[in-house]
């Protein structure tokens, strides 16, 4: 079955391209011109694997939209690729702080978009990991990686598709100083419009997310970052 590509843009100039390259490469796809059909149609079955979202709508901002997809249970798991013509960096920091999984600026070509489009689903998907008994459950953490759901003390934490592999990152690499050039190879796969600084940003959302249990994840100063090596090691509020 092909992945489903939601495009949300309020200039039906650029859908209808878009989504003509998009299906001459295989993918379905659907779309919407603003932010609220965008919302009811993510949660539309069959619910979209990757929505191209602009951050300027005519009744919500793209990142509003985002945060809103990412706070849904239904959708959280759907990467996001934000598209706009606006290039600052403090525009994708905002975004990528929404959970926002990549960001593309226009004018872009449809064949660098489609490549990102193929990047950000391959690593979105689950990897075959072996089963370790000891990873499941880490002090107040307990993770099933299978089934990609994240719990703090018996409560179920609700995770983007990225922030999980970040913690499953951390999990796999545990007592071990973490560069943020190393996180952004083995999460990000070391995209060049990724800064170092959007992996500050995604580790300020995972410990808030994680609540006490974020205090697992130690800053190493002038290097970058570090899970505990044991529930015990518990780094200082952050």
């Amino acid at each position: 079955m092909s992945d489903l590509i939601l495009i949300v843009d309020d200039e039906p100039d650029l859908i209808t391209p878009l989504e003509f390259a998009l299906r001459r490469e295989g993918f379905g796809t659907r779309s919407a011109q603003s932010g609220a059909d965008a919302l009811l149609k993510a949660t539309q079955d069959p619910v979209p694997d990757l929505v191209l979202l602009d951050l300027m709508l005519p009744d919500l901002p793209g990142t509003e939209v985002c945060r809103r997809l990412k706070g849904d249970p239904r959708t959280a798991h759907v990467p996001v690729i934000m598209v706009t013509a606006r290039a600052e960096e403090i525009d994708r920091v905002v975004g990528f702080e929404v959970g926002a999984d990549d960001y593309v600026v226009k004018p872009f070509s449809n064949r660098e978009l489609i490549l990102r489009v193929r990047a950000v689903l391959r690593r979105s998907r689950p990897k075959e990991e072996p089963a370790a008994a000891d990873s499941a459950v880490f002090g107040r953490l307990k993770v099933d990686q299978a089934a990609h759901r994240v719990w703090v003390d018996g409560g179920e934490i609700i995770l983007t598709a990225l922030e999980f592999r970040l913690l499953a990152t951390f999990l796999s690499r545990r007592g071990r100083a973490q560069t943020r050039e190393s996180l952004l190879e083995g999460v990000w796969g070391m995209q060049g419009s990724i800064t170092t600084r959007t992996v500050d940003t995604h580790v300020k959302r995972l410990r808030q997310k994680l609540g006490e249990a974020g205090n697992y994840v130690h800053t190493v100063r002038g290097v970058g970052y570090r899970f505990a090596g044991s529930p015990d090691e518990i780094a200082e509020p952050w």
